[in-house]
């Protein structure tokens, strides 16, 4: 038997309940590959170069510039050098069938997210998988069956859920500081222009130019297509994530109904025009994505949830979160707080910042020093690190494949409302009924 299906052995018989479940912890050390290593690959690389319980014994990409930008990662860590699979977008099938995985980090583009993760369980290899989880609401579902199928664990790697205000408010919201929840709002509220046009060049991913798809380089290359045949909530788990948390989502909880919105598309044209001029040919092109879009879910449970995805525009970045209850709300924009019978004066804001610290949640009391330097503020250590202690503990995903399947299938959802003229649509219920039951087991104490 090998290991990763030793590792694997018991996950099968505890899939439909309790996703991922049954890994032994067979090893001190995890061997785990990377599909995907540009930037985002990077960041994930150097957070599990940093372990003892992790070895790195596989890479793969079709770009020689990022291999050999991690490989070169790899050696200023002073650990081996990993094997290397690239060549065609296939690569990653010979390392999952060569490379004796334990477990496999996804960065790829969004349309590889889906094919790969499934790959990977059907090869008993455990998936942290970036988000999104598909662009389909068919893809959603083959991730899905695939896991069940197969017993294999996955977890969506949502960073966001890991930010420090963000966990001191879950605790916050678990000890009744808020009172009952009724309405929840987050997002993705941030100028990305200089991420969806570059020069083209490589190492030059910000800026720079107004060239995308074919002629850019990085995610120009291949978010920005996304914006130009797609109108819809691209990018949802930043903030569904936390939302979903909050409100106990698939633990007595679940989305009922959705219905978008999208304002016209103008910011991306008019950034191409004053970056690039009137004349350059990604000024004739026709962006679908409008610039705002909004989408309003409603839950079992009567709360209600607000997303927006603003990326095109001139803004400052911010995730837009708001949490209000019976008792009172936090709003992360003006990081202020308001708690009927507990702030100061009736009808003022008062600054966040001394509740955040008296309920900072244990999981960063404990590795704060640890997150330091990590990417996104220290929510990168968190996520890789929650991913890692699961799977030697074999505990369930943190944030597992019913999390990722329905914060994801969002994005086809709102396409869907916005052209069928903003229709309320019914929301799937991924759970075929077991969210009324299942337990909460994200960020229960100080492990991961």
């Amino acid at each position: 038997m090998q290991r990763r299906d030793f590792l694997l052995a018991t996950a099968a018989s505890a899939a439909l309940t309790a996703p991922g479940m049954g890994w032994a912890r067979s090893a001190s050390r995890l061997k785990v590959g990377l599909i995907g290593v540009g930037m985002r690959g990077q960041v994930h690389l150097a957070e599990l170069l940093k372990r003892e319980d992790v070895e790195v014994v596989a890479l793969c990409d079709i770009e020689a510039y990022m291999l050999d930008t991690a490989l070169a990662m790899v050696a200023a860590a002073g650990k081996p050098r990993p094997r290397v699979f690239t060549g065609s977008d296939h690569a990653y099938e010979q390392m999952l069938a060569d490379a004796d995985l334990d477990a496999v980090i996804i960065a790829t583009p969004w349309e590889w997210h889906a094919p790969q993760a499934i790959a990977a369980m059907e090869a008993k290899v455990a998936v942290g998988c970036e988000v999104v989880a598909g662009i389909t609401l068919d893809d959603h579902w083959r991730v899905l069956r695939a896991q069940q199928r197969t017993g294999t664990p996955y977890m969506l790697l949502e960073n966001v859920c890991y930010r420090r205000d963000v966990l001191a408010v879950l605790n916050m919201v678990r000890q009744g500081l808020f009172g009952e929840l009724v309405h929840l709002e987050g997002g993705y509220e941030h100028d990305l222009r200089a991420v969806k046009f570059n020069s083209g060049e490589p190492g030059k991913p910000y800026g720079g130019g107004v060239e995308f798809g074919d002629k850019g380089w990085s995610e120009a290359k291949w978010r920005t297509p996304h914006s130009v045949r797609r109108n819809g909530e691209l990018y949802p788990s930043h903030g569904i994530g936390p939302c979903a948390m909050w409100a106990d989502i698939h633990r007595g909880n679940r989305f009922e109904r959705l219905t978008s919105y999208a304002s016209k598309a103008r910011g991306l044209h008019d950034y191409v025009v004053k970056q690039g001029g009137a004349d350059h040919p990604s000024a004739k092109v026709g962006f679908a994505l409008g610039d705002v879009v909004t989408t309003q879910l409603v839950c079992a449970n009567g709360e209600t949830i607000l997303l927006t995805h603003d990326t095109s525009l001139p803004r400052p970045y911010s995730l837009g979160f708001r949490v209000q209850g019976t008792g009172g709300l936090w709003m992360d924009v003006n990081k202020s707080i308001y708690l009927e019978g507990r702030s100061p004066e009736p009808h003022r804001w008062e600054d966040a910042q001394g509740w955040l610290e008296r309920y900072d949640h244990p999981l960063w009391k404990r590795f704060a020093a640890q997150a330091e330097g990590a990417g996104h503020g220290g929510m990168d250590f968190f996520v890789v690190h929650a991913f890692v202690e699961a799977l030697k503990a074999g505990d369930p995903m943190p944030i597992d494949i019913y999390d990722a399947v329905a914060w994801s299938a969002i994005t086809p959802l709102s396409e869907q409302s916005i052209r069928e003229d903003n229709r309320t649509l019914a929301f799937p219920d991924f759970t075929e009924g077991r969210w009324r039951d299942r337990a909460r087991i994200f960020a229960l104490g100080a492990d991961y």
